[in-house]
Order: structure tokens, then C-alpha cells, then sequence
């Protein structure tokens, strides 16, 4: 008789880099809601750090202002490295300066505007999954 081996269905990964506890802890738990497995950083430095001890996220939503490492450094040193340039980054912000191409520079997969929409936000991360 064949055996059966049980299989566990593995949550897409989403790393959330935000350092606003209140906003950061919110957006976690809404996507958790959602069947999301959801790890935190509160800055670039502490995403880092993250990404080289777990198991790579299949995207990363990425605030642009935070202090320590903000995320436009994150971005440069994500896109330096080989083993973390292919994740899917999903740059949230309330504020994007004085000059628009600075976005385009970062390279993400899409650019969302706090306050942030939860639906706009799944659908973004869906379409940055399947990419």
C-alpha cells in the first residue's frame, strides 16, 4: 500500500519594513487576517539582519522615512546582493521628496501612498507574487 505523506501548505511570506509601531502592528495583523505570514522590521538595518536568518519573503513592503537605515539605503543594499535583488518590493510612503524619478530609481514592483488602502495593498502584493 502507497504511504501518504501530509503535505503543509506554506503562507506566502511578506516582510513588512515600517517604523511606525501603530501602523506597522496594524498592516501586520490585517495581513495575517488575510493568510499572509508576516514578519516586522522597524528599520532597514533590522530587515537586513532579518533577511539573513529566515527564509526569504516573496515580497517585501518597504516605508521609505525611518530612522537608523530608511528604506532608500534598504533598497540599495537589497538590489547589491544577489540572494535578496529578486524579491518583489512594495514601496509604501507618505512622502516621496522633490524629485519624482527618485521612485523610478528605486525599481519597485509598485508604489503605494499612505494612508495606505488594505484591498489596493493585497492586490499589490498578489500581482508582486505572480510577476
Amino acid at each position: 500500500m502507497k504511504s501518504v505523506q501530509p503535505t503543509v501548505a506554506t503562507l506566502p511570506r511578506i516582510l513588512l519594513i515600517e517604523d511606525d509601531p501603530g501602523l506597522r502592528d496594524t498592516l501586520a495583523e490585517a495581513l495575517v487576517e488575510r493568510g499572509y505570514d508576516v514578519s516586522c522590521a522597524s528599520d532597514g538595518r533590522e530587515a537586513l539582519a532579518s533577511l539573513g536568518t529566515r527564509p526569504a519573503p516573496s515580497v517585501i513592503l518597504l516605508d521609505l522615512v525611518m530612522p537608523v537605515m530608511d528604506g532608500w539605503t534598504f533598497r540599495a543594499e537589497q538590489r547589491r546582493d544577489p540572494r535578496l535583488a529578486s524579491i518583489p518590493t512594495i514601496v509604501l510612503s507618505a512622502s516621496l521628496g522633490g524629485d519624482p524619478r527618485a521612485i523610478d530609481r528605486l525599481a519597485p514592483a509598485e508604489m503605494l501612498t499612505k494612508p495606505v488602502d488594505l484591498e489596493r495593498l493585497v492586490a499589490a502584493v498578489e500581482r508582486a507574487r505572480a510577476a
